[in-house]
């Protein structure tokens, strides 16, 4: 029934503000990871999360107190969100690939959190953005890729969904996020409950091989192991970090 309603647009909307006026978050513990987070470090109030649903996204927390950028390349996610999100918020769509940055780099004077879920391309987006030295970063890692130090290759029209492997070849491993991030002074500093995503601050000091958890999520959805999953994708394309 549920189902069908949100097919609806303004029965979907008025389920999706519904749900705001309770209180929205991750799919896990993201929001109290990055309050603490952004108090804990002093973090401007800003933040830039792309790859995000109009209820469940990781800086939904900050919402009450923090100007915000979202963006997404999901036209009704979009048109969603400029209806039930409050106008401290402004929204993008926009298809991101590593040309068309520089607006998100122009988006605040300083960064509190950067926040990074496309399920593809997120390595080398971040890459690129680690120069606006954000001081809290929010970034999903593939917890299929184990403690190997690698990430997908870029492909500007990434599509999990095309790529094969269940789905499970995207992104990068929480080992080579750490590297990465390292390179530009920032820390291992928390991993979410449910496993995915990972928050680096400068001061930092997790070992993301013990840091690191597995998905709850896709291990209950597929009935498999991390193990079984690396099984699947391993023959992919990768590169090593």
């Amino acid at each position: 029934m549920l189902r069908s309603l949100k097919k609806v647009t303004p029965l979907r909307r008025m389920y999706y503000r519904s749900l705001i006026a309770k209180g929205i978050g991750g799919q896990s513990d993201e929001g109290q990871i990055l309050l603490r987070l952004a108090k804990e470090t002093g973090a401007p109030k800003t933040f830039i999360e792309f790859g995000f649903h109009p209820i469940q996204f990781n800086c939904a927390a900050l919402m009450g107190s923090f100007k915000g950028l979202l963006i997404d390349a999901n036209s009704q996610q979009i048109a969603d969100a400029r209806a039930v999100l409050p106008s401290n918020i402004r929204i993008e769509e926009r298809f991101l690939d590593l040309e068309n940055l520089d607006f998100i780099r122009q988006a605040f004077p300083k960064v509190g959190v950067l926040s990074i879920d496309i399920d593809g391309n997120d390595y080398w987006f971040l890459e690129k953005l680690l120069e606006i030295q954000p001081s809290v970063i929010s970034i999903e890692y593939n917890p299929s890729f184990l403690d190997r130090s690698i990430s997908t290759v870029y492909d500007p029209s990434f599509d999990r969904a095309k790529k094969g492997g269940r789905g499970w070849y995207h992104g990068a491993s929480l080992v080579a996020m750490s590297k990465l991030c390292a390179a530009y002074g920032y820390g291992l500093a928390a991993v979410s409950e449910g496993g995915v995503n990972a928050f680096f601050t400068k001061t930092g000091k997790l070992d993301p091989k013990t840091a690191w958890r597995p998905s709850e999520l896709r291990a209950k959805w597929s009935g498999t192991t991390p193990q079984q999953q690396w099984e699947t994708v391993k023959d992919m394309p990768f590169v090593e970090i």
